[in-house]
């Protein structure tokens, strides 16, 4: 179980990454797919899967988006965005 654990968190590094290096490279609708792919996930996935979406691929995604000034609202879906809205409000607290 352990090792699963790790591999998920790792899984979604990774996916992070993906998105973020079409970003980087103006692939902006393989970047829209990825999104859209991690959407699906956060909400038809298990609480563990929300949870993993959430405090690994959004957070990094949009850690990444908001150095290089992008526009986070364009590319977000709507779940994700919330998600995001979220965890940026409550920041601050």
């Amino acid at each position: 179980m352990k090792n699963q654990v790790l591999s998920i968190y790792k899984q979604a590094e990774r996916f992070a990454e993906i998105t973020k290096k079409a970003i980087s490279a103006g692939n902006i609708a393989r970047a829209k797919k990825c999104l859209a792919h991690a959407e699906r996930l956060y909400t038809s996935g298990s609480n563990e899967t929300k949870s993993v979406i959430s405090n690994v691929y959004v957070f990094s995604v949009s850690s990444f988006m908001e150095l290089r000034h992008c526009s986070i609202s364009i590319l977000f879906p709507q779940n994700l965005k919330l998600e995001y809205n979220r965890q940026i409000n409550s920041a601050g607290v």
